[in-house]
């Protein structure tokens, strides 16, 4: 595995000054230079030229040249070269996992499970191609048939957050292109590199066939990306990964042209640990859930609903654990614990503590910037903090995209799920309880009201099999598995007259 930031690059075809724009070819881009830093340093990693509007109208263009060819290959073709494409992230996962770690400061073993989660939404996908069902239905008149059927939508546009660089990107890509779709990505500019990797992989299988463009890339500010992605009455769908705040302006300038808009925004976690709980198997869950990615996963465990008779050993527990979590270079093996993405993701950490101490919470341990040596030095470095909390206080009630982790106790079943619910974000939510009435509580209509609830497992590490997503401020959009796919299409309904007469419905006589 290529370890060193030369090496790493050059695995992947990337250089120090990378163009930042593909339509089916590489081209410079005319905007803004994007500079990727190594948020364990400080320190840059490359630059990248940024598309200007008029570039981006080129990568619109050609995907909605590029979907129109695309649109009448049969599915399973589709399927075979998205096949290919996951075979090509088999081939490079080792070093576009490095990549990630580089660029975004998670651990490598998350990194590499990132790239896993590309090749794994690509065989699901590629299964899906061959199981794009419609419907058989009964007409109510004779001599009619009808039926429901699939088709393609159109260019699809991807806007995705940071902290998972490439596997927001795969689930909705993968699965658009053996829709028939086509896609427009604009990514993070915290993570260029990574989106440039990926495109170059997918690039390799799809420029020999003639369908480069179903793959554009865009790496460029709001103003001279977003902006018009958003409002382009060329993408029927646009898949918005990010904060609740900017979602929301997202979902109404999309609808306010009739375009369909697939939100993932914030989450505000909570795993529910009742009195029953196996602790042995629930420390662990809350630790990786906590702190994984520096608790910057939308899945990140924010808050621990505790049974008021379990707090002290619970507390106890955590604050022990805390103590022995490994901080520094994610690259490095037994790292528990990578850099926050920036100076400002340090900043908001310190207001939430201080917001939280102000309404009366008590910081229980860690919560202070962490001093690194040598070339770490300059990276974004903070020891993940336990809080104790009520659910009402602001600073809970937002999510900050930080390791902090508010412990909340309570005294019944009916509490903790009031409490659990009592947040604006509907996102990952678990229970810990040996109990199977209150677990199915937990799991029914009158439980949990986010779009992920489990049982005796943590808030993180969804797999790609189920639909991936969220209620309330979360956006309601959902991606990756189950029946996602049908995002990326349009549905028809037919009605087929084969005989001699025509009758209406409802039994109307017309004429």
């Amino acid at each position: 595995m290529p370890t060193s930031t030369a090496s790493i690059l050059a695995s992947l075809d990337l250089s120090s000054e990378t163009p930042g724009v593909y339509d089916g070819r590489w081209k410079r881009g005319k905007g803004a230079t994007i500079t990727s830093f190594n948020p364990a340093t400080g320190k840059p990693i490359a630059r990248v030229s940024g598309a200007t509007r008029a570039q981006y109208d080129e990568v619109a263009a050609a995907a909605q040249a590029a979907f129109l060819r695309w649109r009448e290959v049969p599915a399973p073709k589709r399927g075979e070269l998205v096949r290919r494409i996951g075979n090509e992230f088999r081939t490079h996962k080792d070093a576009l996992g490095a990549l990630v770690t580089l660029e975004v400061g998670k651990i490598l073993q998350e990194g590499l499970g990132e790239v896993q989660e590309a090749i794994d939404i690509a065989d699901f996908a590629v299964g899906q191609s061959r199981m794009l069902y419609g419907l058989s239905l009964h007409s109510e008149r004779p001599a009619h048939a009808m039926r429901e059927q699939w088709h393609p939508l159109g260019p699809v546009g991807i806007v995705t957050a940071f902290n998972f660089p490439v596997a927001v990107w795969a689930w909705n890509s993968m699965l658009a292109l053996v829709c028939g779709d086509a896609c427009v990505w604009k990514p993070s500019e915290h993570a260029p590199l990574a989106a440039i990797a990926a495109t170059k992989i997918a690039a390799r299988v799809l420029e020999p066939e003639g369908f480069g463009a179903l793959v554009g890339l865009c790496c460029g500010s709001v103003d001279e990306v977003a902006t018009p992605l958003v409002d382009d009455h060329r993408l029927p769908l646009v898949s918005f990964t990010g904060s609740s705040a900017v979602g929301g302006r997202v979902g109404a300038r999309v609808a306010a042209r009739f375009g369909r808009a697939l939100l993932e925004l914030g989450g505000n976690n909570a795993i529910v640990l009742l009195e029953d709980a196996d602790l042995d198997l629930a420390l662990p869950a809350i630790l990786f859930g906590a702190v994984g990615t520096a608790g910057q996963r939308c899945t990140t465990t924010r808050r621990l609903l505790v049974h008021r008779s379990l707090q002290k050993e619970v507390e106890r527990r955590l604050v022990k654990a805390y103590a022995g979590i490994r901080i520094g270079d994610p690259l490095a093996k037994g790292t528990l614990c990578g850099p926050l993405i920036s100076g400002a993701a340090v900043e908001a950490m310190q207001r939430a503590l201080a917001d939280a101490r102000a309404e009366g919470g008590t910081l229980l341990c860690g919560g202070e910037p962490v001093a690194q040596k040598g070339a770490l030095a300059g990276g974004h470095w903070v020891q993940p903090a336990i809080v104790r909390a009520k659910n009402s206080f602001r600073a809970v009630q937002r999510e900050t995209f930080a390791p902090i982790l508010y412990v909340i106790p309570f005294d019944t079943l009916e509490e903790a799920i009031a409490l659990h619910n009592g947040v604006p974000q509907g996102l990952s939510s678990a229970v810990f309880t040996l109990n199977l009435r209150h677990a199915e509580r937990f799991l029914s209509c009158a439980g949990s009201d986010c779009g992920i609830a489990n049982v005796n497992i943590g808030t993180s590490g969804a797999e790609i099999g189920g639909a991936f997503g969220g209620e309330k401020e979360t956006g309601g959009g959902r991606e990756s598995g189950s029946d996602a796919w049908k995002a990326y299409m349009r549905r028809q309904t037919n009605t087929i007259n084969w005989s001699r007469e025509l009758p209406l419905a409802q039994g109307i006589v017309f004429g």
